[in-house]
């Protein structure tokens, strides 16, 4: 990000510097051009600023072994170091509560700076919910917004695929270093988002993904966005701590009803009722974000979300009654026996052609659930 050496060094040293808010760096640029503050630090005056005892002591004897690691490990991997005093830093995240000093970037810096929404979910959604996510997530790219999420396994992941799947560039806020691609399952697909959108973290190279970390990621995901959608998430989800940080940032947040029987459902179910806009189709979430999005694209974008109508041929009587028994919570053959009067045979025969058809979604345990829109 920035080319002048003892500049670049200076904001190594301020990204390690603990409890170091926006803030705080940026009323030290202030002090001085190009950080010269940080050169030789006057004690008294750090604390003069309101930093910490702890932040003083490493501005003013930090460990320069380790700064040099990260100037050749940013080097190595392409990254960059992105002071909120830099015009490229996101608005919308330094005007947020406890924005980061400095964050880590891989990838196109400019993305930060685009209209975002946050999509997060549950780690073990149901087909049903990840279908929803890439769908959704697909609908928004490609009326201009950029997808932002944390690159777990799961609804982020899918929502990330969305994103990529309609051209659209998408964000993923680590809970680690920029070094610590996790989950590694998404190893690949980080490498898709570094290459058409980018990879974040406030953490340096090396931070290993503890828990401590994630509510950190999230106030950020939460601080880049215009709001936050949650598509699934169980009543003690970390999503439900993104959805929080978004309403205490002053940003939108939203969540999508789904079954009384599903477990995934319930935290969203919770966020409504504390008053989360409920979402039924992506169109509520552009209808109520107070962002100008281009008229263009907006026109091309599709009516609705590529969730599956109805559009497949038409079912034969008997496809249709075993569909109707299927609710959109997972359900056993026994149960569908019971609700039909067909028998098991049947019935797994005609689930697998369902299936094939995209009309039904398989879970563990052999059950089966509607897809949303049969």
């Amino acid at each position: 990000m920035v080319s002048d050496s003892p500049l670049r060094r200076r904001l190594a040293v301020a990204a390690r510097a603990p409890s170091l808010s926006a803030a705080q760096l940026i009323q030290l640029a202030a002090a001085g051009a190009d950080l010269a503050v940080l050169e030789r630090p006057d004690r008294a005056a750090l604390a003069g600023l309101g930093l910490t005892t702890r932040t003083i002591a490493w501005l003013a004897a930090p460990d320069e072994a380790l700064i040099a690691a990260d100037l050749r490990w940013l080097d190595r991997s392409g990254s960059v170091l992105l002071p909120a005093f830099a015009s490229t830093y996101p608005q919308l995240l330094r005007e947020s509560p406890d924005a980061p000093a400095v964050l880590y970037v891989r990838g196109d810096v400019r993305t930060l700076s685009e209209p975002q929404l946050a999509m997060v979910g549950s780690r073990n959604p149901t087909a049903g919910g990840r279908s929803t996510a890439r769908e959704f997530a697909a609908f928004f790219a490609r009326a201009g917004l950029t997808i932002t999420s944390g690159l777990a396994l799961g609804i982020d992941a899918a929502c990330h695929e969305g994103a990529l799947a309609a051209d659209g560039p998408t964000v993923a806020v680590l809970g680690c270093g920029l070094d610590q691609i996790y989950p590694p399952e998404n190893q690949a697909l980080a490498e898709r988002i570094a290459g058409n959108g980018a990879l974040v973290s406030e953490f340096p190279p090396g931070t290993e993904p503890l828990p401590a970390c994630f509510p950190q990621r999230n106030r950020i995901i939460a601080g880049l966005s215009h709001g936050t959608l949650v598509v699934e998430a169980a009543q003690r989800s970390g999503s439900l701590i993104t959805a929080r940080l978004a309403g205490v940032a002053g940003r939108e947040v939203f969540a999508i009803p789904g079954s009384i029987h599903n477990p995934l459902a319930r935290g969203c179910h919770q966020l409504i009722r504390q008053g989360a806009k409920l979402v039924e189709r992506a169109e509520d979430v552009l209808c109520e974000l107070k962002i100008s999005l281009s008229a263009q694209l907006l026109a091309s974008a599709p009516d609705e979300p590529h969730l599956p109508k109805g559009g497949a041929p038409a079912l034969d009587k008997e496809y249709k009654i075993l569909l109707d028994a299927l609710a959109f919570e997972p359900a056993s053959v026994d149960s569908l026996i019971e609700r039909t009067g067909m028998n098991s045979e049947s019935i797994a025969s005609m689930l697998l052609i369902l299936e094939l058809d995209g009309h039904v979604a398989p879970h563990p345990g052999g059950r089966y659930s509607r897809m949303a829109g049969q």
